[in-house]
């Protein structure tokens, strides 16, 4: 086809991060706003389940689409949320959007030395802040954009046409609101068939996290997902996070032979150390080292 033809087909998806306020704005009374929504921009509109306070707006379509589902969005939320206690609205209130982005895309989003968001916040006046640390159990981060809504929609064609440009490298594992670990393993299947466009996990991998899943710990005992310097391209930068494993569990870490441990090096990219057995200590330090990608998938598998 005409590269016009390709431009039109192009599918995108974007994930917000929203509050309750924000989503019941968003859904209206009885389902009509993001019904109109939905008919109006003819994008498709997903709102995670859960009683947590936040959840995942899901949009998907063609570029035009999202970014008329997302101007609407925009506009819904400065009238709901701008207006004072009388209904007068104050000025025109800035709208926050906090959109979801793999990690392993966000270094092109920021630029060498920042160059690349500081021309996204010069060419549109909107605010744009990447997150320094992954969302919990997950390789995605936050990126908070505010403004007027029409700065805002500015600067999100801006940052998707970034993120068409440089698709996730390695796997994407999913932010799911108030999941915890255990349950994003458990339902791996959905999680990465949902980013289905992105993800770089074969269901073959899936299955093999699943497996790996029967043992579920607590992810917070063994330390969070490394805090990330912003600014750094993630795909180069090498890292170190090292955590405390109890002597009793490093022999379901290390498998028979050494075959799980070797298994986890596979899957993560991730080079894994695991230190003596110390006097009178009843842990083993465990270091990861690599890019920040594969020391969470790593960090993931582990704790599993």
């Amino acid at each position: 086809g005409s590269p016009e033809e390709t431009e039109l087909s192009i599918t995108l998806t974007l994930r917000m991060l929203m509050h309750g306020k924000e989503i019941g704005s968003i859904i209206g009374k009885k389902g009509e706003t993001v019904k109109r929504i939905r008919e109006q921009s003819s994008a498709r509109i997903t709102i995670s389940e859960g009683s947590c306070p936040e959840r995942i707006t899901t949009i998907t379509g063609s570029t035009d689409a999202v970014f008329r589902a997302v101007s609407m969005i925009a506009f819904k939320l400065e009238e709901d949320l701008g207006a004072g206690s009388d209904g007068a609205t104050v000025g025109r209130a800035p709208v926050t959007l906090r959109l979801v982005i793999p990690a392993s895309q966000c270094g092109s989003l920021i630029g060498k030395a920042g160059a690349k968001i500081r021309e996204i916040r010069e060419s549109t006046g909107a605010q744009v802040q990447v997150a320094g640390d992954l969302l919990p159990n997950s390789t995605e981060r936050a990126v908070t954009v505010s403004g007027v809504p029409d700065a805002i929609i500015q600067c999100v064609r801006q940052i998707c046409a970034v993120i068409l440009e440089s698709p996730p490298k390695g796997a994407t594992i999913p932010y799911h609101p108030g999941l915890s670990l255990g349950t994003i393993l458990l339902s791996a299947n959905q999680g990465f068939s949902m980013q289905g466009q992105y993800s770089g996990v074969s269901p073959a991998e899936v299955t093999k996290l699943q497996q790996l899943s029967g043992h579920t710990l607590p992810f917070a005992s063994l330390g969070h997902a490394p805090s990330m310097v912003p600014g750094l391209d993630t795909s180069s930068q090498s890292s170190s996070q090292e955590f405390l494993v109890p002597n009793d569990l490093i022999g379901c870490i290390i498998g028979r032979h050494g075959s799980k441990i070797s298994e986890i090096r596979q899957m993560s990219g991730a080079h894994i150390k695991i230190g003596n057995q110390t006097e009178g200590s009843s842990e083993r330090h465990v270091t990861i080292t690599g890019s920040p990608v594969s020391i969470t998938v790593a960090q993931y598998l582990i704790t599993a």
